[in-house]
């Protein structure tokens, strides 16, 4: 096939063909052309006995697939006939449960015919015998009959049967509606009469009869007339109470407390009540009655308060006050005095802490409620949402809201007031280190943080923190700038005089009064210092205040908070600030200006010294004995002044003036090998000395010193090589190499061509 194929596809071109080359070409097509068919062939032989195998394994099978196709079916046959079977089985039940459930039906209907009849009989018995317990609990199984089966049962009854279903429907009806009015007029007579028995007997009727609602709104009426009751005796027993009585200053939140407590009562007492006869979830409308009972009535304790108090003059002379000093002006005549304040004060947060928990105590007790009701996410949710609203926008809310209003402008006022006053009664007690306005500032701050937080209400903490951290910025920080401001007067310090001069009254005006000047200074500096301390002490307590707040309040309001104490933190960095000033105040006042004298002695103590003149100077030494004495002269005029941390402070301040001033002499002095011992010693006695009087570390101050005084120890210059470079173990050369070179050349006996062929 393949042969005739390449015949005929070649044939007629092949006789063509008259070039060699082209017959040649076409020769090695039909040559691999005759190959590939033989490979074909060959392949197809090779495969021969493998197929006849499985020819001959597929005509074995043959029987045996016979078989199979007559198993098959049977199979089938028997599959259909079960199917069959299946079908006429499924049939039968379906009738069966049909059967059953009107079975069933009929049940049912015959057993609620028999109730309606036992209805109507026991109905008109119970009403007859003024049962009206008995004859509510026959309405309500009337009612929970389905009427619409009853009538059913009318049409598929005979005449008689259906006449009798229909007179016991009317029998029902009648006595429903007259049951209804009876228990309502008989409820209302109680309630008019305060007969407790005979309000909780028909009050436990109406959810028998499908009066939740209405029956939980005339008991909350009967329960109202109790807290007005109980309101007006409380509100006269306020009113009657004599000014002088220890009391006095909080009857009025008193007052409050007892209605509070007065509602938690009545709530507590009647909450199984609703709960067993009118199921949970019934609870806020009750409550939400009440509520706006205890509104009108704490508005009338607190209107009292506010007329009595005269609350609403101060709050308006408070806030004309602030006006005027907002706006520097001179003409008040009229200030208020913040003592007035106090006792007004603490009644505000009194009334707001007990507001707080009465209405946490209502939250609590509705939520619960709602919690055990048996309804879905949504309804749940809708419930609590109107809890919320409730309590947030009552009456008793927003006149809270108000009467905070005010107190926090009051509180901030009072404060001002109080710490400008501490600060110009500021007076310097002999034997302490700071004067009497740190302590009255930080106890006034204090108390009236704390009475803020005690009120319950995040809102009124966070402002009163943030008036507090303003008052610490700008006014109390910038009494102490001012008076740091002038600077620290030279001269003689008596310190006796000084405070002879501040017991007297007398400020500093002349030149004569800088002793007084001075210790004003150095007790401002104490005043800065013990500042620092005192708002972070203020800080940690108000931290543990808050904690309870955060509890009550959820922790929605603890980041508030906590960036409102945060602020009283950066107050610390402040007051650093200003005690640094202050210090370097001093410094440039009382340091330096008396260092410099005492170590230029060092220039005039000559160390190119022989054996004889290094004996000598170990007995006498012409410097350094000197200059401790001075210096422990120096600071003994201060130690007794200062605080322990400031002290220290100031010693390290005259321990770096030294450093430097000392580092200047020696650099213009010159030494021999005896020179520079003596210097080693001088210096170690003089970091001995610094180090005793300080708490502080104070050697690293002395570390360029001290490596110059082991430059100024080498037996020769290259010496220097085994401290300097990588031989030089832990030490940290705070010497450059050109320095290095300098104090090297302060030895007379180093050439200094010896010095520049260092390698540094």
């Amino acid at each position: 096939m393949a042969a005739a194929t390449s015949s005929e596809r070649f044939g007629g071109a092949v006789e063509n063909l008259t070039e060699i080359s082209e017959i040649q070409s076409a020769l090695v097509k039909l040559s691999k052309e005759e190959q590939s068919v033989t490979d074909e062939i060959d392949l197809l032989l090779d495969h021969h006995g493998h197929l006849e195998a499985k020819m001959n394994s597929l005509h074995r099978m043959g029987p045996n697939l016979q078989h199979v196709s007559t198993d098959a079916k049977k199979l089938s046959g028997m599959i259909g006939s079960t199917s069959e079977l299946a079908e006429n089985v499924s049939s039968k039940v379906r009738q069966l449960d049909l059967a059953k459930s009107l079975v069933q039906s009929a049940i049912q209907r015959v057993n609620d015919i028999l109730d309606l009849k036992f209805c109507t009989d026991g109905v008109q018995t119970a009403l007859q015998s003024e049962d009206y317990e008995k004859a509510a609990g026959h309405i309500h199984r009337y009612l929970t009959l389905d009427e619409k089966v009853l009538k059913q049962a009318l049409e598929d009854a005979g005449n008689r049967e259906g006449s009798s279903i229909d007179a016991s429907l009317k029998v029902l009806h009648e006595a429903e509606h007259n049951l209804k009015a009876l228990v309502r007029k008989k409820l209302d007579q109680a309630i008019s009469s305060s007969d407790r028995p005979s309000v909780e007997r028909f009050f436990k009727i109406f959810p028998l009869l499908n009066l939740h609602e209405e029956g939980l709104t005339k008991f909350s009426t009967y329960l109202q007339a109790q807290i007005v009751s109980n309101a007006r005796e409380h509100l006269e027993i306020a009113s009657s109470v004599d000014s002088s009585d220890r009391r006095a200053g909080v009857l009025y939140a008193d007052a409050l407390t007892n209605l509070f407590e007065d509602v938690g009562k009545i709530i507590e007492v009647h909450q199984p009540l609703v709960e067993t006869y009118y199921g949970p979830g019934k609870l806020l409308t009750l409550i939400e009655s009440l509520q706006k009972e205890c509104d009108r009535q704490a508005q009338k304790i607190i209107d009292k308060f506010v007329e009595q108090r005269d609350f609403s003059r101060k709050s308006q002379q408070v806030q004309l006050s602030l006006t005027r000093t907002t706006y520097k002006s001179s003409n008040v005549h009229d200030k208020l005095d913040p003592r007035d304040l106090d006792v007004l004060l603490a009644e505000c947060t009194l009334l707001n802490t007990r507001t707080e928990l009465y209405l946490r105590f209502i939250r609590r007790r509705v939520t619960s409620d709602i919690e055990v009701c048996d309804e879905d996410g949504p309804a749940k949710e809708e419930r609590l949402s109107s809890l919320d609203r409730m309590l947030r926008d009552c009456a008793l809310s927003r006149r809270m809201q108000e009467i905070i209003g005010n107190y926090i402008v009051m509180e901030e006022y009072f404060m001002r007031e109080t710490v400008m006053k501490a600060v110009s009664m500021d007076i310097i007690e002999p034997g302490s280190h700071t004067s009497s306005m740190v302590d009255d500032i930080f106890f006034i701050l204090k108390k009236c943080t704390r009475r803020a937080v005690s009120s319950g209400s995040v809102d009124c903490a966070c402002a009163m923190l943030n008036h507090t951290s303003t008052l610490l910025e700008s006014d109390y920080r910038d009494v102490l700038y001012g008076k740091l401001r002038a600077g620290f007067p030279s001269g003689s310090f008596d310190v006796s005089q000084a405070y002879s001069m501040l017991q007297q009254g007398r400020l500093p005006t002349s030149a004569s009064d800088t002793n007084a000047a001075k210790l004003e200074f150095l007790t401002t500096l104490n005043n800065v210092e013990v500042s620092i301390e005192y708002t972070q002490t203020l800080k940690k307590s108000l931290v543990e205040e808050c904690a309870s707040l955060v509890s009550q309040n959820g922790g929605m309001s603890k980041d508030k908070l906590d960036m409102c104490l945060n602020e009283l933190t950066t107050h610390t960095h402040k007051f650093k600030d200003v005690l640094e000033y202050g210090l370097s105040q001093l410094n440039t006042s009382a340091i330096k200006p008396r260092i410099k004298p005492m170590v230029d002695v060092f220039l005039s103590t000559s160390h190119n010294i022989s054996e004889e003149e290094f004996s000598n100077y170990e007995a006498n030494d012409p410097f350094v004995q000197e200059l401790i004495m001075n210096l422990e002269q120096l600071l003994n005029e201060f130690k007794e002044l200062l605080t322990s941390s400031n002290y220290d402070a100031l010693v390290s301040l005259l321990t770096s003036e030294v450093t430097v001033q000392l580092e200047k002499a020696v650099l213009k002095s010159v030494f021999n090998r005896l020179g520079g011992l003596q210097f080693d010693k001088e210096l170690r006695s003089l970091v001995g000395y610094l180090t005793t009087v300080t708490q502080w570390t104070i050697r690293d101050k002395f570390a360029r010193l001290t490596q110059m005084a082991t430059i100024l120890n080498l037996d020769r210059v290259t010496e220097i090589l085994d401290y300097w470079g990588s031989n030089s173990g832990p030490l940290t050369w705070r010497l450059t190499p050109a320095e290095v070179r300098q104090v090297l050349s302060l030895r007379l006996d180093f050439r200094s061509e010896d010095i520049k062929r260092l390698k540094l």
